[in-house]
């Protein structure tokens, strides 16, 4: 069984709920549209987010974190700590298979189905998928080290993970991988271990680009992003340069396939 765990920031630290609300209630709905049953959701939030969308398939970890400060690192790390909290709940599930969603993106149809067929597998990164600006037309393929931009890039085997024993209180939780807040990590530290995970063989995710939801790296100025890493602001530069070749229509069958709808309607 494959169980994807959606951590939601605070209202507090939302930019707007009502915006947040409507990009969760579609992620939500992206992720139970799978063709296989065999899934699980989980969704880790002080608030649960405004949605009229009901699925057996889904419930909700109510915790008290706290409003992390407006700075990368402490969004990061606070994501971080609630997919712990979320992967420390569904321990008596035994799942075999994890994956992280953010709350704002998109996932395609088949990961669920694709992991049920490769149950011994140590798990896959999503090298492949797209980009979409909210409410555009078109969408912008990524053909490779997609699991470098968007925190939606891992399926992991649960057994791999270290955790800590227990849920500890926030400011004491520790002892968990490294790249449950560095989502690029996973691919070159389970490699050192032994225990590489893989390319998923098809698109499997959108990124949504948008200023509301969870992306911590879009709500960053540009000049904080340089301070912290050159490398992403030049990449983002010479994605710009590139746009014109990799964008591609939004056709039918990808939004069928990733279940995206315009939130504004």
């Amino acid at each position: 069984m494959l169980v994807f765990i959606i951590p939601v920031k605070s209202k507090a630290a939302a930019t707007s709920w009502t915006e947040l609300s409507k990009l969760f209630d579609r992620t939500l709905r992206s992720v139970c549209n799978q063709k296989s049953s065999d899934f699980e959701v989980i969704v880790v939030c002080n608030e649960r987010p405004e949605t009229n969308f009901i699925h057996p398939k889904v419930r909700y970890l109510d915790v008290n974190f706290p409003v992390p400060k407006p700075n990368y690192n402490d969004r990061v790390d606070d994501r971080a700590k609630r997919v712990v909290a979320g992967l420390l709940a569904i321990k008596n599930l035994n799942p075999d298979f994890v994956m992280p969603v953010d709350a704002d993106d998109c996932i395609s149809q088949n990961i669920a189905t694709f992991t049920a067929q490769n149950p011994t597998s140590y798990g896959w990164y999503v090298n492949s998928g797209y980009e979409y600006e909210e409410g555009s037309k078109k969408i912008s393929v990524r053909r490779k080290d997609f699991h470098k931009i968007c925190g939606t890039c891992n399926i992991i085997n649960y057994q791999l993970l270290r955790l800590p024993e227990k849920m500890m209180p926030y400011a004491n939780l520790t002892g968990y991988d490294r790249f449950l807040g560095g989502h690029p990590l996973a691919k070159g530290d389970l490699a050192e271990r032994g225990t590489p995970i893989e390319p998923l063989p098809f698109p499997g995710v959108i990124f949504v680009r948008d200023r509301a939801g969870e992306s911590v790296s879009m709500q960053e100025n540009i000049l904080a992003k340089f301070r912290r890493n050159p490398k992403e602001v030049l990449r983002g530069l010479k994605k710009t340069c590139m746009a014109p070749l990799n964008e591609q229509i939004l056709t039918e069958v990808i939004k069928k396939e990733f279940s995206l709808y315009p939130i504004h309607s």
